[in-house]
């Protein structure tokens, strides 16, 4: 393997790559070789992290639903067990499971692995790595991948062994306490879930054992719930909350069934949505303004940080109706989180960290993005209000929702993307400085945000580098039919004056 690129499999802070054939030009980079190694490096890397011999360290592992899994976990346990590691393999497990078993009595690991490629296509497969004080930062993922390269390993005289362990229902049981005791029902204390239908779509990833082994054992009727038999091939849509497919197909089901509630995982249960008894999305904004009333009202004035998309409405709602901050920051998951937690590192008090993806990390839960812990959140509410005769999406009647919205995705034509992506945000900044009707939004931490007052505008739009890819996200949102058309020709004069932009997806609008 010499001339393996393994930085290619750097991914922010998790190992991304292709694990089996499936699409053109595309060959396989994440073999059961390369799993191994990794292992390997991540045991290394682990003991002089906790300064633990790793003869001594206990890792977990586990895998989501994808085909190449199976064979990659094994490889990635020998390649733990040949440094002298022991290991606990957890077989089909959920991200935030992987981290809990590092800080659950009983289990404590030092280290675990999680073997996903969240909602990518079925030929693709990954790690996230955590210790006890999270998830594993793109420092560490760098420094592990050198180790592999490197390849100067000192095997152990006495390799460590794998032990099988059920831990997906020790983490199950964890919600079901949960919710016991927070709704605190006066008549069925240990099913407060009774006379309510939730259904469930894991979208045929890890989730499905939410199904089975928490709303059925708190008392909810489940019938209506799908795909929740794990198969990699994912033969029923993307596991994504975000895809449209996805949310179209839980939210026809709630109303098929008349359901209460519905809940919809991603592949490896890091995030979730949900959608209301009448088959509304409960996503994106919505359910960034549904946690947050939850949150400031068991935390007044906390801040909540989100990522930089999210709406004016959003931040009016948190910061006039709730009386909570909002603090807008960067795209990406661990970004948020991180700025959350640097926050309370700095007094001010953060109780929630979410992206409009689904990821959702809460203080009191170690800033775990974890999809079923935000959901459960959600079912405690769901249960006293169903006591008080209210509805839980009472909790955002105040929350104002723009009219139209839109994301338009323009590639960027030039291998030094990031450099080019930002020569067109410093000039549409001196391009929206010189609108007369046009603002920009103070405190903005990445690209350019606008604020567009006009009668015939009434919105905002952000223009962004991607975190990863040749693109330069443009979004758009107006609280006036017909906003998003207005915004969007006026920045198509300013785009014809750039280069290297594939300008279609926003040309199409006004043509197709």
């Amino acid at each position: 393997m010499q001339d393996f690129d393994w930085k290619k499999l750097q991914n922010g802070s998790d190992i991304r790559g292709i694990a089996l054939e499936g699409v053109a030009d595309e060959s396989v980079n994440l073999t059961s070789e390369v799993a191994r190694k990794l292992g390997q490096a991540f045991a290394t890397w682990l003991a002089a992290k906790v300064n633990k011999p790793i003869d001594k360290l206990l890792i977990s592992v586990g895998r989501d639903s994808r085909l190449s899994g199976p064979d990659l976990m094994q490889a990635t346990i020998a390649g733990i067990n040949s440094m002298g590691a022991q290991v606990y393999d957890f077989d089909l497990a959920s991200t935030p499971a992987m981290f809990m078993s590092t800080v659950t009595i009983g289990f404590s690991c030092e280290g675990a692995i999680m073997l996903t490629a969240s909602h990518l296509p079925f030929n693709r497969n990954g790690m996230k790595f955590f210790t006890a004080q999270g998830g594993l930062n793109k420092q560490d993922i760098t420094d592990i991948l050198a180790l592999a390269a490197a390849n100067k390993f000192e095997l152990a005289n006495a390799p460590g062994k794998a032990t099988k362990r059920d831990f997906i229902s020790v983490y199950a049981d964890q919600f079901v306490t949960k919710i016991r005791n927070a709704v605190n029902h006066p008549k069925h204390f240990k099913q407060p879930l009774q006379g309510l239908k939730i259904i469930v779509d894991a979208g045929n990833g890890a989730g499905g054992f939410y199904a089975d082994k928490v709303l059925k054992t708190l008392g909810a009727d489940t019938t209506g719930s799908q795909f929740l038999d794990p198969d990699g091939t994912f033969p029923n849509h993307v596991p994504n909350p975000e895809n449209k497919v996805a949310m179209a197909s839980i939210c026809d089901a709630v109303v098929k069934h008349q359901a209460d509630f519905g809940i919809i995982f991603d592949t490896d249960v890091d995030r979730s949505a949900a959608v209301d008894g009448q088959g509304n999305e409960l996503n994106r904004n919505r359910l960034i303004a549904l946690i947050a009333a939850i949150v400031i009202n068991e935390h007044p004035g906390s801040t909540i940080v989100t990522d930089s998309i999210t709406s004016d409405g959003l931040t009016k709602f948190i910061e006039q109706d709730l009386g909570g901050k909002h603090h807008r920051f960067k795209r990406g998951y661990k970004n948020v989180i991180n700025e959350a937690v640097r926050l309370n590192e700095a007094g001010q008090e953060s109780w929630l960290a979410i992206e409009t993806s689904g990821h959702a990390a809460m203080k009191e839960n170690y800033f775990l993005d974890d999809g079923a812990y935000l959901v459960s959140k959600l079912l405690i509410e769901l249960a006293k209000a169903k006591l008080a005769g209210k509805s839980l999406t009472d909790l955002i009647a105040n929350l104002k929702e723009p009219v139209e919205s839109s994301e338009f995705r323009l590639k960027i034509g030039v291998d030094d993307f990031k450099t080019h992506g930002q020569q067109v945000i410093d000039k549409l900044t001196a391009f929206a400085t010189e609108q007369s009707d046009w603002q920009i939004v103070p405190n903005n931490y990445e690209g350019i945000r606008v604020a567009c007052p006009a009668d015939n505008e009434d919105g905002w739009f952000l223009l962004r580098l991607s975190l990863h890819d040749p693109v330069i996200p443009l979004n758009i949102e107006s609280n006036v039919a017909g906003g998003v058309n207005a915004i969007a020709a006026r920045l198509l004069t300013f785009f014809a004056t750039t280069d290297a932009l594939d300008l279609a997806p926003l040309t199409k609008k006004f043509t197709g």
